[in-house]
């Protein structure tokens, strides 16, 4: 294992604004995630527990995936750019997960930090011309396009579903527990 290094731990407002719960709430799932992964070798980020094949090293895979193919499908409605776009997701759907074990833990992490970069970035130029109500460009099967509220909360929910993985896996890599990182 290598050492353990924890960013300021962001908290939601109080009393803020529903943008600014939303994003708060958002940011403290990616830095919990961050947290559960971190000062962790390839070994660590390989650990499976059980009979499950998650590891930590494919929650962020997974979670990269999932940050660029939620703006760029369901608000931008333009296609998932590299290296998502050159899967073959009908015959690999767990492709991010599977195929974490073959990158390094810096490359996990660069891969995630990016993608997170990139939603960040979409939702600063986003918020820039409106609030939480904005319709994304993508239009359902049903004729609905979602709003960036929903997008955001979809993230938070799916991000909070792993947190609990994470947490499991953890903990049986190295007794690493608990919800908010030392301070």
């Amino acid at each position: 294992m290598t050492e353990s290094t924890v960013e300021a731990w962001p908290e939601p407002p109080l009393a803020g604004t529903e943008a600014a719960a939303v994003l708060g709430a958002l940011e403290r799932q990616r830095a919990t995630l961050a947290w559960k992964c971190s000062g962790l070798d390839a070994s660590g980020l390989r650990t499976a527990l059980g009979t499950s094949t998650i590891t930590l090293g494919g929650l962020l895979k997974h979670l990269a995936h999932v940050e660029d193919s939620h703006f760029a499908r369901l608000w931008l409605d333009s296609p998932v750019g590299a290296p998502w776009d050159t899967v073959d997701w009908a015959s690999t759907p767990d492709w991010d997960y599977r195929s974490a074990a073959g990158d390094t833990p810096d490359q996990l992490h660069a891969l995630w930090r990016e993608s997170v970069a990139r939603s960040r970035a979409v939702v600063d130029e986003a918020l820039s011309k409106g609030g939480l109500d904005q319709l994304g460009a993508c239009t359902t099967r049903t004729g609905e396009r979602p709003n960036l509220r929903r997008i955001l909360l979809d993230l938070i929910e799916e991000y909070a579903r792993h947190a609990g993985h994470a947490d499991l896996i953890r903990e049986s890599v190295d007794g690493l527990t608990g919800e908010d990182p030392p301070r």
